[in-house]
């Protein structure tokens, strides 16, 4: 499944494949997960399958998670070879005790740890073997990191965006099929009208607009979905879609951005289907009104995506599934294109800056 993925993704996602020496290729930091996930089976196989090909890729994590396996294994960031291609870097002592496949305060607080070195590496001076060009998040639990005392963020994104500084972030998926980016995430559906902005949706269709622009869309078309039925039906069915929504897109499109919208939510993913779409970005109101289409359409080849960091991050677009984790079932097709879209754009910013 990953090999079959993989070769499907290559079109969008990996353009960087390369014999150069891994020394001068882009750095991928890559937090391995909650250990008793799905997440180091589905990073093995996509590393395994020349998913990263066109970086190099710096694993955190314990190394026993990943089961058997050839790559170095380091203790300090001072200890990294530059010149290896996948490299694990263990900070802090294995108990060796089992990793359970349920969400437990031990798997929280390892999985938060790693992500923690993910962000930090990013930081470090671009000479040193560990500075990371990218991050790459394999899945967590959010309640193995309430019950690890670090539930207070909702999930990787908070934690990131607050780590690394980002006034203003948005989540959003990429996948052959279906481009989205998301006005709120992580909050229950009776809040969504409350917390939506005429700002907020116009940061996230400018966000929007500037991922194209890295995947390479020259003009981007960025749909932007209603929040009520048929987009409120001119009033009838909610204010928030002219109140709200209408005066975003009027100010994008005053600055240059291709905006329409807002437009129904039943209809507007099939009208920004890829290839050949009318739109190449949907920009939706709440977390499922994306994510429905996005996995029906995608669902082992989406990657989740943090916009506005400065840096770029990837993830798989699932979660830990404890429940077939350890029997090697696990699809590694999400994980092998979320390493591929963290190395193409990784490259692309390195070549971009002055």
């Amino acid at each position: 499944m990953v090999s079959r993925c993989l070769a499907g993704c290559t079109r969008l996602y990996h353009s960087l494949v390369s014999d150069r020496d891994p020394a001068n290729l882009p750095c991928i930091a890559v937090s391995m997960g909650d250990p008793g996930g799905i997440g180091p089976e589905v990073l093995c196989a996509a590393l395994r399958a020349g998913a990263a090909d066109g970086a190099r890729v710096v694993i955190y994590g314990p190394s026993r998670a990943l089961g058997r396996h050839a790559w170095p294994v380091v203790h300090g960031l001072a200890d990294i070879d530059p010149s290896e291609p996948v490299v694990v870097c263990q900070l802090g002592d294995d108990d060796g005790q089992p990793f359970d496949h349920d969400p437990t305060a031990r798997g929280g607080a390892i999985s938060h740890a790693q992500v923690l070195h993910a962000i930090d590496a990013t930081k470090l001076p671009e000479a040193h073997p560990a500075r990371a060009h990218a991050i790459c998040t394999a899945p967590i639990s959010k309640a193995a990191w309430v019950a690890a005392g670090c539930g207070q963020h909702l999930g990787h994104t908070e934690l990131l965006a607050e780590r690394l500084g980002a006034s203003r972030h948005a989540m959003a998926f990429v996948s052959p099929g279906l481009l989205v980016a998301l006005v709120t995430a992580h909050i229950p559906l009776r809040e969504v009208a409350s917390v939506i902005t005429t700002e907020r949706v116009g940061e996230v269709i400018g966000l929007a607009a500037e991922l194209c622009g890295d995947l390479g869309v020259e003009r981007p078309r960025v749909a932007v979905a209603g929040i009520n039925p048929h987009a409120g039906e001119g009033g009838a069915l909610g204010h928030e879609d002219d109140a709200v929504i209408a005066p975003a897109v009027a100010a994008a499109r005053a600055a240059g951005i291709d905006a329409t919208g807002p437009l129904p939510g039943d209809t507007v993913f099939r009208d920004a289907r890829r290839p050949g779409g009318t739109y190449d970005i949907v920009v939706a109101m709440y977390h499922d009104q994306a994510l429905a289409p996005l996995k029906l359409v995608a669902f082992d080849s989406a990657v989740n995506i943090t916009l506005g960091l400065g840096v770029v991050r990837t993830s798989p677009d699932h979660g830990t599934a404890f429940g077939i984790a350890g029997r090697g079932v696990a699809d590694a097709g999400s994980m092998a294109a979320a390493l591929a879209l963290a190395a193409r754009l990784a490259a692309g910013r390195m070549t971009s800056s002055p």
